[in-house]
């Protein structure tokens, strides 16, 4: 018995190559897993969830119902390219949206399960648009626009979201060490699993005493992978 995490795939017709992978990893690899925990950002954007129709997120969609149908649970947290996924999604996909961060007992083992975009405190700038793009009211404007009108905007935000990467430390764009402290402690020093940062890797805390593990998702930008977690602990494989 074995869960698999995976993050970061940032889907879109733009990338093939990670397209394709992700349906060998569907029709693969996924389908011998109890479960599967998409942690955010499986998309490189979602314009709302009426794209449904879309051949090409038609052909994601149907690889993950695919999976649901073996009977693997489909278990999917918001990131923060595909906030607007909503239920009919996860209806289709016969997954179930979770909480961000959510707290498991994984074989015996309290893991935290985290996008990861919450432990990046000290870039500001980007804490504030998260905010805007979080609130409630905001979504349902934009999401009351026609498609195309949104499809545009989103591609929009995506490029002056690259534009002002490039004016960021690589520091300031990765996890501030007092944010995951703080997440450690606050649910009782578990296993940490997140993505976004696209930085993997596993490493070690000491918190108040205690030694907490976390793992940081691969990005399917490059070298696409997984992380595998079975009662014996995490291992992290590549496809």
């Amino acid at each position: 018995m074995h869960s698999i995490f995976v993050s970061d795939l940032h889907l879109t017709p733009d990338r093939p190559r990670a397209a394709e992978l992700f349906h060998e990893f569907a029709a693969g690899a996924a389908g011998r897993a109890e479960a599967l925990y998409v942690l955010g950002d499986l998309f490189e954007y979602w314009v709302g969830d009426d794209d449904l129709a879309d051949p090409f997120n038609a052909s994601v969609v149907g690889a993950l119902r695919a999976l649901s149908a073996k009977g693997v649970a489909l278990h999917f947290m918001h990131g923060n390219r595909d906030l607007l996924v909503g239920a009919r999604f996860a209806e289709r996909c016969g997954a179930k949206l979770i909480a961000d961060p959510q707290l498991l007992d994984l074989y015996g083992t309290k893991t935290l399960v985290m996008h990861g975009d919450t432990l990046c405190t000290d870039d500001i700038e980007y804490q504030k648009f998260r905010a805007y793009a979080h609130d409630p009211e905001n979504q349902r404007k934009f999401l009351s626009q026609p498609l195309a009108e949104r499809r545009q905007q989103i591609i929009g935000f995506r490029a002056d979201s690259e534009k002002s990467k490039r004016g960021k430390s690589a520091e300031i764009m990765d996890v501030t060490p007092a944010a995951v402290d703080k997440a450690l402690r606050e649910h009782g020093y578990p296993r940490l699993i997140h993505g976004h940062t696209h930085r993997p890797a596993r490493h070690v805390h000491v918190v108040d005493g205690k030694s907490c593990e976390r793992w940081v998702l691969t990005d399917w930008y490059g070298r696409a992978g997984y992380l595998r977690c079975d009662a014996s602990g995490c291992t992290a494989e590549t496809l």
